[in-house]
């Protein structure tokens, strides 16, 4: 079992909240970070984690998004290779809608080089 402390966490102003170890510190108090996105550094184990609210986009199925802006990400960063470690199934949020349209939920982590 891992010996990490857990914690919730507020996530854009306290709109949302995550439960994370605690050894992830907040990017925001070295430096700014856009308004859409949570940042959150170990620096000893060379990690992070990163929550970022994106655009809709409609060529892309919400059960693979997650996956595809992952993927988006790491040819941005002109990463040399990507693995896909993990993905969630799309599902409603609940009390969470833009207008009167329910907001979807995707997860995928990875791993870039």
């Amino acid at each position: 079992m891992s010996a990490d402390l857990y914690s919730e966490r507020p996530l854009f102003g306290g709109a949302i909240s995550t439960t994370f170890p605690l050894r992830f510190q907040d990017v925001s108090n070295i430096r700014q970070v856009p308004d859409h996105q949570e940042v959150f550094v170990d620096p000893a184990r060379d990690e992070s984690l990163i929550f970022e609210l994106l655009d809709y986009k409609h060529e892309v199925g919400d059960d693979g998004s997650a996956v595809w802006f992952l993927q988006d990400l790491a040819v941005e960063q002109d990463g040399e290779g990507f693995t896909l470690l993990e993905q969630s199934a799309a599902v409603e949020a609940p009390g969470l809608r833009y207008r009167n349209i329910p907001a979807v939920v995707t997860t995928a982590v990875g791993q870039m080089v």
